[in-house]
């Protein structure tokens, strides 16, 4: 193994309490402390440089169904990608429906490292893993999706106890080889196949009686008592509803201080005043998070231009049809168990409703105080692709470059929006929180994220600029495991990344009621349902590793 040695950067290390400029030093795919007598060893000028750990996008939807539906339907999607690279590569393309091939190349060249699906249905778990084995270079892994599901309904309708809702979540979790918990508009998925076009956190199932508050405190419960590090990742009842700024503080409320993740928490932050019954609910929202520290966030900023809106969020996708831009879209049912939505959009600075969500979005960024409970997302490509990034990290960065941004917007979002009275500019030690050591933190990555002695060499070197769009866009090296991946925006080497997983312990017992209850409801067979670990190296994730993270049952 090669010692080597970055020398003379500024090194950006919030995890460590470091912002300093020093040595960094790494021997095979571990950062190493600087040796008291260095033998032979590698040495990179990294003089003017800025060093951070690899970027972790803890929401970024890059596998599963519902992605291959929208690469489906919108063939014009498929521009020529032109990939830098020093390496023969496989070639790709895309945009806003990004495929395999172009989210790992182009994540490596931004000096992201690790990438996280949010929405893994369990029933397609297999086909998510492919797909994430087949993004080359990150790291990976992925939420399971409940909250809709048939088995879960019957439990909560039938009164069992909370010890059996956690070995049924703790065999899911096992089974789809997952990372965390998702739920999408609690047990909305499932209202909607019985004609509900509305579900608030109180209303009652019309067929199961369960209310959204019910699952929510459940699932939050059992991922709590299980020890999963990442709380219940959440997608709120009401979702871009003008008003749901109360729905959300409700949820923020119903889990009586267990952890919580709220994700998209910009497209849950409206209120319902004004002419056009359409407000900024962001400072309440930001009150709450700064209030309730056993919260977390993550944004979904919306940024201006074409994309695509992906979603497990049937009963929101359905009353988007009629903002399609192009007038297409898809709206499915999956197994009984979820939904799908698939809507192209064009977010656009002269629109009323989309100028006032993008300034609500950064209202929250400037307005939350704490950046390690905040993750800095566009929840790609529902927002904006991921893509938009370093001009996000701009916006954030530099209050004259957001104003002169700000002054294009339609007029009487400007009259609602508290943006211009927000001083705050972020700093780069921020900025690494919001994109790596904050998202690592909240998974349980506890060796990446940072820059520490015995970390993981995922370090991104970037040119230190005043335009930190120009900066961030473009890093000078990015090393995944040691290795460099990309020099000067060109890609030097494509490593399998590995997949990211936890492993609660269950009864067992849960798996005989599973078993019978796979025979009458469900289309696959119960001993086919589970991913093996050598199936998931092998087959899924062409050969790379596995790490699995330690869970501490309560």
């Amino acid at each position: 193994m090669t010692l080597t040695c970055l020398k003379n950067g500024r090194v950006i290390d919030p995890a460590g309490g470091v912002d300093a400029v020093a040595d960094l030093w790494f021997e095979g795919e571990r950062i190493v402390a600087a040796p008291a007598a260095p033998a032979a060893a590698r040495v990179i000028d990294c003089a003017g440089m800025v060093l951070m750990a690899g970027g972790i996008d803890l929401h970024t939807h890059i596998g599963g169904g519902k992605v291959n539906i929208a690469r489906t339907l919108l063939p014009e999607d498929h521009a020529l990608l032109g990939v830098e690279s020093d390496i023969p590569l496989r070639s790709t393309c895309g945009h806003a429906a990004t495929p395999t091939l172009a989210a790992g190349y182009r994540y490596a060249q931004m000096g992201y490292t690790a990438c996280f699906e949010p929405a893994m249905l369990p029933t397609n778990a297999r086909q998510a893993h492919l797909e994430m084995g087949d993004t080359p270079i990150v790291d990976h892994g992925a939420y399971a999706m409940l909250g809709s599901d048939d088995f879960l309904l019957r439990l909560l309708a039938a009164g069992a106890p909370q010890a059996k809702i956690d070995d049924y979540v703790a065999w899911t979790l096992a089974a789809t080889q997952a990372m965390g918990v998702k739920v999408v508009n609690p047990g909305g998925i499932s209202a909607f196949k019985f004609n509900r076009r509305a579900f608030d956190l109180d209303d009652a199932h019309p067929h199961y009686g369960v209310t959204p508050r019910r699952i929510l405190q459940v699932l939050a419960r059992a991922v709590a008592n299980l020890g999963v590090p990442h709380p219940l990742h959440v997608h709120a009842s009401n979702l871009g509803a003008a008003g749901n700024l109360a729905t959300t503080l409700a949820t923020m409320a119903a889990v009586e201080g267990l952890p919580l993740h709220l994700t998209h928490v910009q497209f849950h932050s409206y209120g319902a005043e004004g002419e056009f019954g359409f407000s900024s609910g962001a400072a309440q929202i930001a009150e709450a998070v700064n209030r309730m520290h056993n919260v977390s966030i993550d944004i979904g900023q919306i940024m201006f231009g074409r994309t695509v809106t992906c979603s497990g969020d049937s009963m929101a996708q359905h009353r988007n049809f009629g903002h399609a831009s192009p007038r297409k879209a898809v709206l499915m049912d999956i197994e009984c168990d979820a939904g799908c939505g698939v809507v192209p959009f064009r977010y656009r600075d002269r629109s009323f409703v989309n100028a006032l969500q993008w300034a609500i979005g950064l209202e929250l960024f400037l307005l939350v105080e704490d950046p390690w409970r905040i993750v800095l997302t566009t929840d790609h490509p529902n927002g904006a692709p991921f893509t938009s990034y370093p001009h996000l990290i701009r916006l954030l960065c530099d209050k004259d470059f957001r104003d002169a941004q700000f002054a294009r917007l339609h007029p009487q979002a400007q009259a609602l929006s508290l943006l211009p009275q927000l001083r705050r500019e972020y700093s780069l030690a921020e900025i690494a929180i919001v994109t790596r050591a904050a998202p690592a933190r909240l998974l349980g990555l506890a060796d990446r994220g940072r820059l520490g002695a015995g970390a993981v060499a995922d370090i991104a070197v970037y040119r230190e600029q005043a335009d930190r769009e120009a900066m961030f866009a473009a890093p000078a090296r990015v090393f995944k495991d040691g290795v460099e991946v990309v020099r000067e925006g060109r890609i030097q080497a494509a490593p399998q990344g590995a997949t990211h997983v936890v492993r609660p312990q269950h009864d067992r017992a849960i798996e005989r009621e599973l078993a019978a209850f796979f025979d009458s409801h469900m289309t696959q067979a119960f001993a086919g349902f589970a991913i093996g670990d050598d199936e998931l190296r092998e087959d899924c994730n062409r050969g790379g590793r596995l790490h699995v993270h330690p869970c501490a049952r309560v």
